[in-house]
C-alpha cells in the first residue's frame, strides 16, 4: 500500500471515530436531559395531598339538629364549612327578612349556585351550607343565637354569624348585614344530597 493510501485510511478512521464520539456524547446528553426533566416535570404536578384537598367531601348530617351548627366542622379545599340546622322560626324569619341586609335577594350570582339563589340560600330551607370565611378578610365568623346577638349590641335582630375581627354580621342564610366591612354574602359551595343524612360538598348537577 502506498503512503497516500495509508494517509487516506488514517483520515477515514479518524473521521469515523469522531462521528462515533459525537453520536455517543449526544446520546448520553439526551438521556441526561430526560433524566433531569422527569423530576422537573413532576414538580409541576399536584401532590397527593393537594389533590385530596380539592376532592369532594362527603358529610354525614344525621346528627345535625335544628338550631345547631354541625360539629365537628367539615372542611372543603382547606376551608371550614358551616352546615347549619334551622328551626321553623328561623325559616319563617329568613323568608320575610329584607330590611338591614345588603344583598337580601342574593343578586351576586358569584356567591352561590343558581339553586341557592332563594331566601334560604340552600337546597333545603332547614339546612344551610356555607364556607365559614368572612368575605371581608377571610376570618372565621362565630355562630350566635338571637340573644347572643343582642348581648353583642350588633343591631341585628335574629340569629346568625358574627365576625369578631371587624364586626361583620350575617344572618342564618349567610346574607351580610348593611354597613359592615364584609362586602358580600357568605359563599355557598357547590353541594348536593346523596341521601337524607349525607351531603357531598364540591359536587352538584353542574359540576358532577
Amino acid at each position: 500500500m502506498s503512503d497516500d493510501e495509508d494517509a487516506a485510511e488514517v483520515r477515514e478512521d479518524g473521521v469515523g471515530r469522531r462521528y462515533l464520539l459525537i453520536a455517543s456524547t449526544s446520546a448520553v446528553t439526551a438521556v441526561g436531559a430526560m433524566g433531569a426533566a422527569v423530576p422537573f416535570v413532576k414538580s409541576w404536578l399536584p401532590s397527593a395531598k393537594a389533590r385530596a384537598a380539592g376532592a369532594p367531601e362527603r358529610v354525614d348530617i344525621a346528627r345535625l339538629r335544628a338550631g345547631e351548627l354541625l360539629k365537628p366542622m367539615p372542611t372543603w379545599r382547606g376551608q371550614p364549612v358551616f352546615v347549619v340546622g334551622r328551626t321553623a322560626v328561623d325559616i319563617e324569619a329568613l323568608a320575610r327578612a329584607k330590611d338591614g341586609l345588603a344583598d337580601p335577594a342574593s343578586d351576586n350570582e358569584a356567591k352561590q349556585p343558581a339553586y341557592a339563589q332563594n331566601p334560604y340560600r340552600s337546597r333545603k330551607p332547614e339546612i344551610g351550607v356555607f364556607l365559614g370565611l368572612c368575605t371581608h378578610l377571610g376570618c372565621s365568623p362565630k355562630e350566635k343565637n338571637e340573644e347572643q346577638m343582642r348581648e353583642l349590641d350588633t343591631g341585628w335582630e335574629g340569629g346568625g354569624f358574627y365576625c369578631p375581627c371587624h364586626g361583620s354580621r350575617f344572618d342564618l342564610a349567610g346574607r351580610v348585614v348593611k354597613g359592615v366591612p364584609a362586602p358580600d354574602n357568605l359563599q355557598v359551595p357547590p353541594h348536593s344530597y346523596l341521601s337524607d343524612t349525607e351531603i357531598i360538598i364540591g359536587v352538584d348537577e353542574e359540576t358532577a
